[in-house]
């Protein structure tokens, strides 16, 4: 498994933004503004079984996200993988810790259709200033 660039590894620490890209049954690109938590090796989103991001996973499981530095949108990490796993969310108990990580705290209205997405990271694209600072495939 590829290695996160030392220089970016601080983006899957911190509670920002993942631009997650799927590709729709159409061969069409969509993208939707996620959040996410890192274990170390994986990344673990939530989402539902009910919307077109999740159509789009069980017909193709490549995805690319996109983490931009808030302090600095010219630094970012990108990130190819393949959803390794889907699984319900029971209770929305996953979706509750991404509310605390996010600072939220709000009802989970949607819990009974709410899945955890693991996806495997196959590359690691660290960039600065416009320039390629660290790849790891």
């Amino acid at each position: 498994m590829p290695e996160v660039p030392a220089s970016h590894a601080d983006l899957l620490e911190r509670p920002v933004f993942a631009h997650l890209a799927t590709v729709r049954p159409d061969g069409s690109p969509q993208s939707s503004v996620m959040w996410f938590a890192w274990d170390g090796s994986r990344i673990r989103m939530t989402h539902t079984r009910t919307r077109q991001k999740f159509a789009n996973l069980a017909h193709e499981p490549r995805v690319a996200l996109s983490i931009a530095d808030p302090e600095d949108q010219y630094r970012f990490l990108e990130i190819r993988g393949t959803v390794e796993k889907t699984e319900d969310d029971p209770g929305g108990k996953f979706y509750r810790t991404l509310q605390h990580r996010y600072g939220m705290d709000y009802p989970v209205t949607d819990a009974d259709v709410r899945v955890v997405i693991t996806i495997r990271p196959d590359r690691f694209v660290a960039v600065r200033s416009g320039a390629v600072v660290g790849r790891e495939i």
